[in-house]
């Protein structure tokens, strides 16, 4: 099997002895405390489920300037994106070498980890100006992950981390949120060698259906893993609950038994393109992909990154960076000249019109008028869940 990036083995930061995890607890209780805001908390639950191996906590500021120019920490780790605490008010923890770190999503706020504090320190306006440059390529802030991050907060906590839990992912996607240790040992249990991974934030239509089936046949894959994202998004996305419908339907009645895993993961989007995909990459080779697909403008949000501008940076990786591999895909859509999906590449002979193709403001009319998208866009299983939650 692929070996996790930068280690030998994985480096999950939960806590998994019930015992251990007891004791850290009540041990949490008598700590200061501080509430995490959402994208903290992702990077939390994604460092205890191991996806972040070899990472054992949050970035000092030093290691994310790293990050952000060059994609190195200070320790010459690749790593494409700063992983971060960010917070503007640390008057509770001021001073302190141990915190208790809490969850902004579940009510109570009950704790998701407990940290070592190894420095607080203050970004300045124009180290917060270059990491947006940097890891987003554009600091408009009509770009949905630049205006988040430019309210996390100033101040950097860094420090190693053990994590109590997965927040709510556990308990609202019992059986689609996995953590790469457990996504690790159900491709080993199946038998699979060489394994392809699909980044999905929407439900699936017939043509990433068929992409994945192109990218399984062209590597020789014994298996896919639909890795959904389960946190959060911009506002105007369908929910992951729908989304987990959706594709376990379409998984159920279009592919064969064993050939497909549906597992999700608990993290919030941040639409930085290129700098995005890499980081798919690093996570999905930790949960043991060894091929990801990185279709058009993937990770991208409205017309901020070129169409193959995350699969071009790929290119311009050191040789030492990633072990995975990545399936460049272009947009697939279907044909009417072929009576089939295709890669729009591969057909030069083609013209717009040869294409049925629907706009997300189109369909999203259709389906909220209780109007199934055609059958050459949209298996009906898949129609008839989309078009029920339109109409809620």
């Amino acid at each position: 099997m692929i070996k996790p990036h930068g280690a030998s083995a994985l480096k999950p930061l939960v806590v998994a002895d019930p015992e251990q995890n007891r004791q850290l607890q009540a041990e949490a209780e008598t700590l200061p405390s501080l509430l995490l805001n959402s994208a903290a908390a992702a990077n939390a639950v994604m460092l205890g489920a191991g996806y972040f191996t070899p990472l054992e906590g949050f970035m000092n500021i030093a290691d994310t300037m790293s990050v952000a120019s060059g994609m190195r920490t200070t320790n010459g780790l690749f790593w494409p994106v700063p992983i971060l605490n960010l917070t503007d008010d640390i008057g509770r923890i001021e001073g302190a070498g141990r915190i208790a770190l809490r969850d902004p999503h579940t009510d109570g706020n009950p704790v998701l980890a407990v940290m070592n504090v190894a420095s607080i320190e203050a970004f300045n306006s124009d180290q917060i100006a270059t990491i947006i440059k940097q890891v987003y390529g554009t600091s408009d802030a009509a770009h949905p992950g630049v205006a988040v991050f430019r309210n996390l907060g100033r101040y950097c906590i860094a420090g190693d981390i053990e994590v109590l839990n997965f927040s709510y992912f556990r308990d609202e996607f019992s059986d689609t949120f996995r953590t790469a240790v457990e996504i690790r040992e159900e491709i080993e249990s199946r038998g699979w060698s060489k394994v392809v991974a699909f980044q999905t934030r929407n439900p699936m239509h017939l043509a990433h259906e068929e992409l994945c089936r192109m990218a399984q046949e062209r590597i020789g894959a014994d298996g896919i893993v639909i890795h959904m994202l389960l946190g959060k998004l911009k506002k105007g996305d369908i929910p992951a609950s729908v989304r987990n419908e959706c594709i376990r339907k379409m998984v159920e009645v279009y592919f064969p038994e064993n050939t497909v895993m549906v597992n999700g993961y608990g993290f919030d989007m941040l639409y930085a393109g290129p700098r995005e995909a890499v980081l798919h990459a690093v996570f999905r080779q930790n949960m043991g992909a060894t091929h990801l697909i990185v279709g058009r403008d993937h990770a991208g949000v409205g017309d901020f990154y070129g169409a193959f501008d995350a699969q071009d940076i790929f290119e311009h990786l050191p040789d030492d960076a990633l072990e995975i591999e990545i399936f460049p895909a272009d947009h697939t859509a279907w044909s009417r000249k072929l009576n089939r999906v295709v890669m729009m590449r591969e057909v030069e002979d083609h013209t717009p019109d040869d294409y049925i193709i629907l706009s997300g403001t189109r369909l999203r009319e259709m389906l909220s008028q209780g109007v199934a998208p055609p059958p050459e866009f949209s298996r009906p299983e898949v129609a008839r869940i989309l078009m029920e939650h339109y109409r809620l």
